[in-house]
């Protein structure tokens, strides 16, 4: 299982959260192939969509920034070997304003 080899970089979900973020990437990974990170991020987003409710974000790289408005307690970005993985549901609009976390140290994959 690839879970053991995924490296934390920036979170702030509950422990669970986190443990389903990386379940579920390695369940991608065993699915689609390493280079296929389209495919990985759409499984990613669809099954927490589906356990959090809707407006979950996700990218998946080698290579890429990223600045974005997430919920509190929404947010994880790892990495396993040399794929990045940024998860996050979305935040904007006024009805946000009071769970929106506006300043994070920006993260480089």
């Amino acid at each position: 299982m690839l879970e053991g080899k995924a490296v934390i970089s920036n979170t702030d979900m509950l422990q669970t959260m986190q443990d389903e973020a990386l379940r579920l990437a390695a369940k991608a990974l065993d699915v689609f192939d390493v280079t296929d990170s389209t495919q990985i991020a759409c499984f990613i987003k669809k099954e927490f969509d589906k356990l959090h409710g809707p407006g979950w974000q996700c990218i998946v790289g080698t290579d890429f920034g990223s600045f974005v408005t997430h919920f509190c307690g929404c947010f994880i970005h790892f990495c396993i070997g040399s794929l990045a993985i940024l998860l996050f549901k979305g935040a904007a609009g006024p009805e946000a304003e009071e769970n929106r976390v506006t300043a994070l140290e920006p993260v480089k994959a």
